[in-house]
């Protein structure tokens, strides 16, 4: 889940807008917690397909 979707529950604006102290804590801690959450789905794609070419590559030249 994205922040730009999220909705504060104490004052009804974006999460990602921090207009209160509780939407910044949530916002603070929602960055924090993964290490992908800034990239987006096709740079996490292309990032499994250079992780598996890369595998490939090594088995090959065991081989």
């Amino acid at each position: 889940m994205t922040l730009d979707r999220l909705v504060c529950a104490n004052c009804a604006a974006p999460v990602s807008e921090g207009r209160c102290p509780v939407c910044r804590a949530n916002r603070e801690r929602m960055q924090q917690e993964s290490l992908f959450a800034g990239l987006n789905p096709a740079a996490l794609i292309a990032l499994l397909v250079v992780l598996i070419a890369a595998v490939a590559l090594l088995a090959h030249q065991s081989a």
